[in-house]
């Protein structure tokens, strides 16, 4: 048996806040997000219950299900290894749909379920988990670079692992660009199935 992993508090911060109005991937900068129960005000993914999809095909499409991912979390670290591997100057935080880009946070793709992330107003997410890349958002990049269709999928393979984390609103508050953001993982040991 493997020995348990300690709990890990660490610091980072908030480099970018951003809100998906639309259907589309893409989100939109704003200086605040406000959080309720509900997810972040205004966006796309708001609400406490949402249908279920593709990822869940135990349940039938469009089950009412918990929403556990009003929040899509990205690390600048990731996005630019990300963008290093696919041979671009950069990926922005919200041509691939974040509501949050966080600095600091050394693998934050790889944090665990349950992980909490305590902004200074009190603001507190609870990751649900990693979100896997998707050829969706791989399509949004290529339309940012003329004659790169091959980032569609190219992007998928690069950012496995390192796409972020989506989550959902513990304690409602508002999260600011500039704001420290403290994590704190619980201790785990590794599931022995």
């Amino acid at each position: 048996m493997t020995e348990p992993m300690p709990a890990l508090t660490l610091e980072g911060r908030v480099d970018g806040t951003f809100v998906v109005e639309t259907a589309a991937v893409e989100s939109t900068a704003r200086p605040e997000l406000m959080l309720t129960y509900a997810g972040i005000v205004g966006d796309r993914h708001e609400g406490l219950v949402r249908p279920s999809n593709a990822r869940e095909p135990w349940y039938p499409r469009g089950t009412p299900m918990r929403n556990e991912r009003q929040l899509s979390i990205l690390s600048a670290e990731e996005l630019a290894e990300v963008a290093a591997t696919l041979n671009l100057p950069q990926i922005l935080g919200q041509w691939v749909g974040a509501n949050l880009v966080i600095s600091g946070i050394p693998h934050l793709t790889q944090l665990p379920p349950r992980s909490l992330m305590m902004f200074p107003s009190g603001a507190t997410i609870r990751i649900d988990g990693d979100n896997d890349p998707c050829r969706k958002t791989g399509k949004t990049i290529a339309a940012q670079h003329e004659g790169r269709a091959d980032l569609e999928f190219g992007f998928v393979k690069a950012a496995m692992g390192k796409r972020g984390l989506v989550g959902w609103v513990e304690r409602e508050g508002a999260i600011r660009a500039g704001d420290a953001v403290k994590v704190r993982t619980w201790r785990q040991a590794a599931y022995p199935g």
